[in-house]
């Protein structure tokens, strides 16, 4: 048997590929990201009670995390970009774990606001580098999935914050919450660093056929040109149509799933008369189908690449249908069941959304091409969470206003998703 011969054996064999040990410490850096900002959702209520804030000062405390969150999206992404992205995911999570612990330290609104603003600048550094690290280990066939169980922590997160702040608040209280979550985060790094590679031909548990298949699919994205020829200046990038094309989108559909996820608890307790306990595990369900549409999503986008923008365009659709039922019918428990089904749709929606990212950015500038385009997301995130609380308040305490708004940004998001050119799985020209 031949050297060619031999090499397309070893690469079709079902071996576990080092690229997934990779992604694994990536999921569970995101999964404590989401789960030390989740948790705050579900302790407001609390911590409005003790610090006697009301809604609107309540959505402040989650606008200065986005604030930072979205500030130092493009910096971090920069950064990974310049240094290599295994350092920087290393150091933001250990940042935001020291200031997730320091938050159960906090009694008074401009020492939470603070905190909670330096932690965000923590997680804002992380996202970049986990995007280019996923785009620089995985070849353009696997990314789709690759970036799903990536995300399938945009719904897992909220769904395991939600049960455990739960349980934890019920017997010690907000404040262990904080200073309970932010200790596994340091673990995290230690071994994120000790493992990952900014390059995986330096990385000793690769195989030849993986470094093949990852040069192969790098000369198919640049025209038949090794990686190292393509050099883009930042200017270029920050000139590119579709990228902001993209960050709008991503700003659209962030105001919805900020909005479904900071209020959620909140609209359930006050509005549905769920109990803490009960709150917990209802809050959890319809994130756990989101994890179901998210990994659908993701095989959708590599089996689908020509017709993904258009089954974007109709789950957002639907989800946004479904949004309006949660709060326009009587019964609790089918708020709940309309819900599960609105988080199924809007997840297979965010799936694809990033695989269509992933395909339409070249891989040496993921990293600021990335950051960009969550820039725009996390500006949702300072916008979404206190005008949701000004709507709120402004009602009386009812959400009616507030499931409008995110109706119509999930909307619009699909109408800006239809106007996307070229989602086949070929680069955009930057």
């Amino acid at each position: 048997m031949n050297s060619v011969s031999s090499l397309a054996q070893a690469g079709t064999q079902k071996t576990w590929k080092t690229r997934y040990t990779v992604l694994l410490f990536i999921w569970l850096g995101w999964m404590f990201s989401f789960l030390d900002r989740m948790i705050m959702s579900v302790s407001l209520p609390f911590i409005g009670k003790d610090l006697g804030i009301d809604t609107t000062e309540q959505g402040l405390i989650i606008s200065a995390f986005f604030l930072a969150y979205a500030g130092f999206q493009i910096p971090g992404g920069w950064l990974g970009d310049k240094f290599g992205p295994r350092k920087v995911m290393a150091f933001a999570i250990t940042w935001w774990s020291i200031f997730t612990t320091l938050t159960g330290f906090v009694f008074t609104l401009p020492l939470m606001l603070a905190v909670r603003f330096l932690f965000g600048l923590g997680e804002g550094a992380f996202p970049g580098s986990s995007w280019k690290t996923i785009a620089t280990y995985f070849p353009s066939k696997e990314r789709g999935r690759a970036t799903a169980i990536q995300s399938s922590v945009n719904t897992l997160g909220p769904a395991l914050a939600a049960v455990v702040a739960a349980a934890i608040i019920g017997t010690l209280g907000w404040q262990m919450v904080f200073i309970i979550m932010g200790i596994p985060g340091i673990l995290i790094a230690l071994g994120m660093f000790l493992w990952i590679r900014n390059d995986p031909k330096d990385h000793p548990h690769m195989t030849p056929a993986e470094l093949a298949e990852l040069e192969a699919s790098k000369e198919a994205e640049n025209g038949g040109k090794g990686a190292a020829e393509v050099q883009i200046p930042f200017a270029k990038v920050l000139k590119s149509p579709i990228l902001w094309q993209m960050a709008l989108i991503w700003f659209l559909f962030d105001i919805t799933f900020w909005g479904f996820s900071s209020w959620l608890p909140s609209y359930l307790m006050k509005v549905r008369g769920f109990s803490l306990a009960k709150t917990g595990v209802m809050a959890a369900i319809p994130f756990l189908c989101g994890t179901v549409g998210t990994l659908l999503g993701g095989y959708l986008s590599d089996k689908g690449k020509d017709a993904r923008k258009w089954i974007y365009v109709v789950a957002s659709v639907i989800s946004a249908g479904f949004l309006y039922l949660v709060f326009s019918v009587e019964s609790a428990d089918m708020a709940v069941f309309y819900q599960c089904i609105s988080s199924f749709f809007m997840f297979l929606a965010m799936a694809l959304f990033w695989g269509i990212l992933m395909d339409q950015i070249p891989t040496k500038i993921m990293g600021r091409a990335s950051g960009i385009v969550n820039f725009g997301g996390q500006m949702a995130g300072v916008v979404s969470a206190p005008v949701m609380g000004y709507l709120i308040q402004t009602s009386g305490g009812r959400y009616d206003s507030a499931f409008w708004f995110m109706i119509i940004a999930l909307a619009a998001s699909a109408v800006v998703t239809a106007m996307l050119k070229n989602t086949s799985g070929q680069a955009a020209e930057i």
